[in-house]
């Protein structure tokens, strides 16, 4: 098992392969669906605080970091979880929400005058 390659090119099904190889040989089994919720509501606020002191009002306290990139992993990681556990296949997911926002919106975004 290979879960930690340095690929710079990963696809969607890899990642849910790789988490999913993890899962099994670390993790002992995936949290419930539920506690990963919850687990992903965490990372999410985790993400929210450093984008509100990187971009927004607030300050980093002493000590914290400004560890961005590592944060949307995290929200990532429990992301993929919570797909593998439920069946979805985030590649067609994917796909399937690019079509829907490019019929949806291919001109209402150019249209608005708040983003000219």
């Amino acid at each position: 098992m290979d879960s930690a390659k340095n690929d710079s090119d990963i696809s969607l099904a890899q990642a849910q392969q790789q988490v999913d190889e993890w899962i099994r040989t670390y993790g002992v089994r995936y949290f419930s669906e539920l506690t990963n919720m919850a687990v992903l509501t965490e990372e999410v606020g985790e993400l929210a605080r450093v984008m509100a002191r990187k971009y927004g009002d607030q300050s980093f306290k002493a000590g914290e970091k400004e560890n961005l990139s590592e944060e949307m992993a995290d929200v990532l990681w429990v992301l993929i979880c919570l797909a593998n556990q439920t069946g979805v296949d985030l590649t067609e997911a994917f796909r399937q929400t690019l079509l829907k926002k490019t019929n949806r919106d291919k001109e209402r975004h150019k249209n608005n005058p708040k983003l000219s």
